[in-house]
Formats: structure tokens, sequence, C-alpha cells
């Protein structure tokens, strides 16, 4: 049962903050995307620190990339059948288990780079764990009604937290001390997370009940506990095959990741230092850029009605929006790099906010979490690769042919996508601008 809104004249967007319940949440969320905000910086200059380049900084972002491949699936089943808040609960206590081990190391002096590769990885596990569960517990919290308003929050915090204030803060955290310092506030980030979700209050959530035409019954899953959880994850599966919007947007989405990630987590850095001659603080007020741009662009859509052309708006958004990043190999100026990431991340969390609504309007509720963790499979399947090829092409070629195909590659990507799988028949005959019960379809 969703608690009646209070009275008041607050903007649509802040609607969500009414319910107590929420408003912890989000404050869990904030720090933990402060600490993930504080890590992207802080290891990058502990590698830089090590004399690490490109290549090392692949091994390590690759590993996180493969801890969230490796997770999300099991995560989606996982948020379907366990509360998202003791799945949250979980997942920060590893975050900070793990993130002060390496501090340990790095304070001691004896951090090695595969450390680094070791808890990037148990950090990508958690993401694959916490994507699928916070979608999954945000509609038991939340009317329907605010849950766009609500999408658009998570868009505007995310951006500006892990974009802006978490690598801000590690910034000045290694210009004062050292990047093992910085991972000594981020594990009490995390810390303080866990605190804040033991204070919420269990929330009764949609289940999935048993479906006795899937080839296995409670009794056979109870003897196949490994068998339940596959049965389970192919219906999510196959839910995602027979809808075009989706399995088009999902598809195009995997190969946008490819050209654009690995310049950005791996290439990004070695341009602000070696072209334009910036430290860690220079980095981070590019990160900063991307955050500021995308909570713009997050509050702007959340604070409207959906636009009857959703499909072909938000993946117009994430295909021409990178189009900014292709001068980033080719300046030498820090601004120029503020500015095109500020573009880039303008569009793509204005998609998001548009991504998220349109997977709770029309994905039925007992396959939500299932959807969700194939959502955030199959976009960042290829991630692995793209990180892992970006420090070697970037060395072997250069900084420039890189974000130029990172740039000028999505747009085709983008219009491919929406020809091939008749977005916009489909966005017609199914529009969102409508008001609550979805059509789940």
């Amino acid at each position: 049962m969703h608690r009646a809104a209070a009275p008041g004249h607050l903007p649509r967007a802040l609607h969500p903050f009414r319910d107590g319940q929420y408003r912890l949440l989000v404050g869990a969320m904030t720090l933990s995307l402060f600490g993930s905000g504080m890590w992207i910086v802080a290891v990058v200059w502990q590698v830089i620190e090590l004399g690490g380049g490109p290549v090392d900084l692949s091994v390590v972002a690759t590993g996180s990339a493969v801890g969230a491949v490796a997770a999300v699936l099991v995560g989606g089943v996982v948020a379907d059948r366990v509360p998202g808040r003791q799945i949250m609960i979980a997942i920060e206590i590893t975050k900070v288990v793990s993130i002060a081990a390496a501090a340990a190391l790095a304070l001691s002096g004896t951090v090695q780079i595969w450390h680094l590769a070791a808890v990037s990885f148990l950090l990508g596990v958690t993401e694959g764990f916490f994507y699928p569960a916070y979608s999954a517990l945000l509609p038991a919290i939340l009317p329907p009604d605010q849950l766009l308003a609500a999408n658009g929050v998570e868009g505007m915090l995310r951006p500006i937290v892990l974009q802006a204030a978490g690598p801000a803060a590690a910034s000045a955290a290694v210009a004062v001390a050292s990047p093992g310092s910085a991972f000594a506030l981020i594990a009490g980030a995390q810390l303080l997370g866990v605190l804040v979700l033991w204070r919420m209050k269990p929330t009764p959530e949609r289940r999935r009940t048993p479906n006795p035409e899937a080839g296995t019954g409670a009794g056979a899953e109870s003897r196949h506990p490994l068998w339940g959880i596959l049965s389970e994850a192919k219906d999510g599966y196959l839910y995602m095959v027979k809808t075009p919007w989706l399995l088009g947007t999902l598809s195009y989405f995997s190969l946008l990741i490819l050209v654009l990630m690995g310049p950005i987590e791996v290439l990004l850095p070695f341009a602000v230092r070696d072209q334009a001659g910036g430290g860690a603080g220079g980095y981070a007020l590019v990160l900063a850029s991307f955050g500021i741009g995308g909570a713009a662009g997050s509050l702007l859509v959340a604070s409207r009605r959906l636009p009857r052309r959703y499909l072909t708006i938000m993946n117009l958004l994430w295909g021409l929006g990178c189009v900014p990043l292709a001068i980033i190999g080719l300046t030498t100026e820090l601004w120029v790099m503020v500015l095109a990431l500020f573009l880039t991340g303008f569009a793509f969390q204005a998609g998001g906010v548009i991504w998220g609504r349109l997977l709770q309007r029309r994905v039925p509720s007992e396959l939500l979490g299932r959807v969700s963790s194939l959502d955030f499979f199959v976009s960042i399947a290829l991630m692995p690769v793209s990180v892992a090829l970006a420090g070697p092409v970037g060395e072997t070629v250069g900084l420039a042919p890189a974000f130029l195909v990172a740039g000028l590659v999505p747009p085709v990507l983008a219009i491919t996508a929406m020809l091939a799988f008749g977005m916009a028949r489909d966005e017609l005959v199914h529009p969102l601008d409508v008001v609550a019960s979805a059509d789940n379809d």
C-alpha cells in the first residue's frame, strides 16, 4: 500500500520525497554513488602512481566490467526473490570490506595492479546486483504517478554525485594525501550507506509466482535450485527476444558501449594529462561536467511529460549525444573537453530517464527485476571488450582516432536500430503519455 501524498506545492520532480522510505533509499544510494565516484578518480591515480599506463588501467577497468557482466543475470533473479533492502545491505557491506582492504594495501605501500583489478572485480559484481534490486524495490515504495519523477531524481543524483561530487572529493584527497587515503574515505561512505539502509522498514514487493507450465514445479526447483534460477532467468530472456522495442534498444546500446566506454574509462584521463596538462583535479573537472550535464538533462525530462515520440527521442539523444566526444582526441584545451562531456552527459541522462519510465510502464511488474538485469547485462556485455581494447588501441593508433570512432559511430547505430526494429511505428501504437495503468506489453 503506497502512502497517500501529503498536501503541498512541491515541484513534480520532488513529489517522491514526501515518502520517508524513499528519502532513506535515496540517502543510501547517494552515499553509494559518492563512494563509487571517488573510486573512479582514486583508482586511476593509484595506477598512475604505480607507474602504470593505458594498458594497466585497461586491466583494472576490465576487472570491474567482467564482475558486473558475471553477476547481473543472477542479480535479476535474486531481485525477484529477495527483498531489495536485504540485497542492497549485502552489497554495501561487500563494498566496505573490499575497499577497506584496498586502502590498507595502498597506505602500507604494498598495493599492486592485480590488487586493484581484484577489488574492481568485486565492485563490478556489486553493481550487477544493485541495479536490479533498486529497480524492483522502487515501484514497491512509490505510486506509479511518481515513478517518472523518481527516475529523474536518480538521473540527476547519479551524475552529480557519481561524476561530480565523488571525483572532486577524491581529487582533493589525492592532492592533500594519497589515493590510499581516498580509498579509506570511500569505505567510510559505504559504511554510512549500510547504516541508512538498516533504518528502512521491510517493504512488500511483488514476487513472481511459480509457473507450473515452465517444465519445473516447486518440488523440482527444490531438488534443483540452479535449474530454478536458470528457468526464471529464461523467462526474462524470452520476454526480451519477443519484444522488438526492448531487443532493438538493448542491441543498439550494447554496440554503443563497445565503441564508447573504453575511450571514456581508459583513455580520457590520459587525454586530460597528456593533451591538456591536467592532473587529478583536471580529470575530476571533466567528469564533473559530464555529471552536471547529466543532472540538467535528467531534471528537464523529469519535470515534463514524456514525449510522444519517446523511442525516437531517447535513441537519438544517446546517439547524437556522443558526437561532441569526437573532438576530445584533437583538442589541447581543457575547457573544450569540459564542454564536450557536459553535452554528452546532458543527452545520455535525458535519454536514461525516458528509458527508466519505459521499462516501468511496459514491462510486467513480476518480470521487472529480471528484465532490468537483462537491460544491465546486455548493455554492458561488451564493456569488458571495450575497456580491454582501449589501452592497447590508444597506445597503438593514438587518442584521436579512438575518440573519433566513439563520437561518430553511435548516431549511425541509433538510426539503424530504429529502422530495423520499427520503433517509430511502435511508439505510436503504445503511447506512454497516458494516465496511469501500464499497458504492460
